[in-house]
Formats: structure tokens, C-alpha cells, sequence
């Protein structure tokens, strides 16, 4: 895989609930983490002493991370109601020549910030809400 521009790796968000998806304003950075817990089945007969981990059991999440200038367009209206509602709606994240990754989240934080001589910025988190789906690029 060539090396890609951060700017390709983006966070959207359904506006309406019908898949009109629209790409989250203003973020500047974003980070994307997949995580599957394990589940354990060592016992004394395992080989060698060796820990054993069951295929395909354990919680698998996603994280995604976020932060820019706040620009009050729609996407930040939604992302704000959605965290006020406590709604789990779709979103999008392409993940330039690897793919897109789809489906529920829930915002778990919204932060905004801003000094006396500069922009308003803000941080936002989401936190997978079921299953996604993966189509490759």
C-alpha cells in the first residue's frame, strides 16, 4: 500500500436516517481503532503450558476519534443532536485504498474549545453501537 494523505481518511455521518451520509465538518484528524477482546480457554492439558484463545469468540469493537475547527454546519448540528437524543445512527469512515467501514456509533464525547485570539475548535468520539460491515476499495 503507497503511503496516503491523512486528509483521505474521513468520518461521515447519515444526516437523515435514509444513508444520506455527509462528511463530518471541519475535522483535521482522525484515528480509527478495531479492537476484539479475547477469551481465554487455557487449561493444564494445553500444549506446553501455552495460553489457548477460542477462534472468533470475544466482544469486537471500534473506536473513532476525531478533532478540527468547529464550522456549524449540518454534520456538527447532527453529531450534537445525536449525542443530546443518546441515538446510535450510521456513519461512514473511508479509509483511502483500503475501504469503508459502516455502521452504528454512538458519540460517547463531544469537547469543544477555543481562546480569546483563535478559532473554535472541538474533539469528538464515537464508539461502535452493533454490527459494521466492511466493503474493500
Amino acid at each position: 500500500m503507497a503511503v496516503q494523505n491523512g486528509k483521505d481518511l474521513l468520518v461521515k455521518i447519515d444526516l437523515t436516517g435514509t444513508g444520506n451520509f455527509e462528511t463530518v465538518a471541519g475535522l483535521r484528524a482522525t484515528r480509527v481503532s478495531f479492537n476484539a477482546e479475547s477469551v481465554d480457554v487455557t487449561s493444564l492439558e494445553s500444549a506446553g503450558g501455552w495460553r489457548e484463545l477460542l477462534a472468533g469468540a470475544g466482544v469486537k469493537s471500534a473506536a473513532i476519534s476525531g478533532s478540527g475547527i468547529f464550522r456549524d454546519e449540518a454534520s456538527d448540528e447532527r453529531a450534537r443532536q445525536i449525542f443530546f437524543d443518546g441515538e446510535t445512527p450510521d456513519f461512514q469512515v473511508v479509509i483511502p485504498d483500503f475501504g469503508v467501514v459502516e455502521g452504528p456509533f454512538q458519540v460517547g464525547s463531544i469537547e469543544y474549545a477555543g481562546t480569546h485570539d483563535g478559532e473554535a475548535t472541538y474533539e469528538l468520539s464515537l464508539a461502535s453501537a452493533g454490527q459494521l460491515t466492511f466493503t474493500a476499495a
